[in-house]
Parts: structure tokens; sequence; C-alpha cells
């Protein structure tokens, strides 16, 4: 058996201009550790500046996706909250992975192989797109054990569901199955377990065959979108058409449609 001391918690590796990162504490539920968290940030900020990283998958091992914080870490004192129920000092919510997930140019779909609870939920919905198991749930348990969604979910629900279903969710805390969510509009897919990653991978592939300066901007502009006016959004959106316009890839993506071929783009 592998010693879990000599093992990441988090798995990185590269698949063609796609990142696989993978929770690897499946003995743990995944639950979040202090160091996960740095080591989440500082791996989707190093696909986000990977060039060649078009898309991040973010997967679990074992059976679940990530079952939150670390509660046995809390109760000792160890966790990301001291004895005292005040936030460390050294944590900085500007490099906490919510605002990472949130400020990243390089799409991310979250591939829910189990559960996601809590600080997992928040997680979960961060993600621009979201994929799950038939047999996977999620699981807003915070009034269930006396506190708020503190990662972004009282930011994120409301502007995926709607304020009156979001109100439902967080205030009851009830966990919520996958056809449920489907219904919701929580995911965008729900297909069986051992079809999960194929699933993930194909529209990670899907993704990264487009544009990728296209891709980022698009992303950026619908981020920049839901705190905007209409008319300063469309501003924003035709200052970036601008450079596009310049780019290789813009050339190369009218070309292959005039010569009826698929594109071969780069990033330039």
């Amino acid at each position: 058996m592998t010693d879990t001391k000599e093992r990441p918690e988090i798995t990185y590796e590269i698949d063609g201009h796609v990142a696989i990162l993978r929770f690897n504490r499946p003995e743990r539920m995944n639950t979040i550790s202090g160091p996960m968290l740095q080591l989440l940030s500082e791996l989707l900020l190093k696909a986000d500046r990977d060039k060649d990283v078009r898309c991040v998958i973010l997967t679990g091992e074992g059976r679940a996706w990530c079952a939150g914080l670390d509660i046995k870490a809390q109760s000792e004192g160890t966790g990301l909250l001291s004895n005292s129920g005040m936030a460390s000092p050294e944590l900085d919510l500007r490099d906490a992975p919510p605002t990472v997930l949130h400020n990243m140019d390089t799409p991310v779909i979250a591939a829910l192989n189990g559960g996601a609870a809590g600080y997992g939920m928040d997680l979960a919905l961060g993600c621009d797109i979201r994929i799950a198991a038939a047999t996977a749930k999620l699981a807003p348990a915070f009034t269930k054990r006396g506190i708020v969604p503190e990662s972004g979910g009282t930011w994120l629900l409301p502007r995926i569901v709607g304020y009156a279903k979001a109100a439902e969710i967080a205030f009851t805390g009830r966990t919520l199955s996958a056809d449920e969510c489907l219904g919701l509009g929580l995911v965008n897919h729900v297909v069986p377990a051992e079809d999960l990653m194929s699933r993930a991978m194909h529209m990670a592939v899907e993704i990264a065959e487009n544009a990728p300066l296209a891709v980022r901007a698009t992303k950026r502009m619908m981020r920049m979108g839901e705190t905007e006016t209409f008319e300063q959004n469309v501003h924003h959106v035709f200052l970036q058409l601008l450079p596009l316009f310049r780019t290789k890839d813009f050339a190369e993506g009218m070309a292959s449609y005039l010569e009826r071929r698929p594109p071969n783009f780069e990033g330039r």
C-alpha cells in the first residue's frame, strides 16, 4: 500500500491540451486539508499559465469528489480554523481556490465522480461546467454545521438556479441527487459512473480544439458580464474583439471555414 504521507494529495497530469487535477485522499473522502488548499491553488494557476493547456478537468479519486473541509482536522485545531473559531491570520482569500477558479481564464470542468459536500460543493459550483456520475450528490450542509457557504456559494448558487431555489437549497441543507441537480441546472450532464471521465475528456477536447485565445476571452467576458451593465459588457467585448482580429488563429479560423477543413489553432 502506498504511504499516504508520501502520496500527493492532489495529482496533476497533462493529456494533450487538457490538464487533469485529481483530489487524492480517497481514504478521507477527499476532504480538504490546509496544505491541499495551497496546492490546489498552485496547480490551478499552473494550468492557467500554461499556454498549452486549453481546458482543465477537476475530479476525485475513490468514491467521493470532495466531501468538504477536513472536520477531523478542524476538531483537532489543525484545520483552516483555530479552536477559537477565528480564521487563521495566514489565510489569504485572494489566493484561495474559489477565488482562483473565479479569476482564471482557462475553462474548468468538474467531473463529479461522487459526493461534493460543503466546501467541495462550493468548489464544484465555481467550475464552469459540471458533469456528474449518476451516483454523485451535492450536499449543501452548511446550515446543518452552524456555518454559511463560505467559499463562493452565496454568490454562485443564486446565479445558477435563481434566488428562490438557491434559498431552498441553502436554508434546508438537503442533499441533492445527481438527477435533482440536473433538473435544477446545477450540473450540465449526468452519465453512468463508468463513462464519467470519457465524457469529461470528450468535452474538454471539444473545447481545446477551438481557438484558445477566443475561448479564454469568452470566459473572461462572461465573468465580467455577471457584474456589469449590458452597455459596459458590450463595450468590453468590442475592445477584446479588436486584438483577436489580428491573431493568427482568427486568420486560420476564416481560412479553414472557406477551405472546408478542420482548423489548426496555435493560440497565437
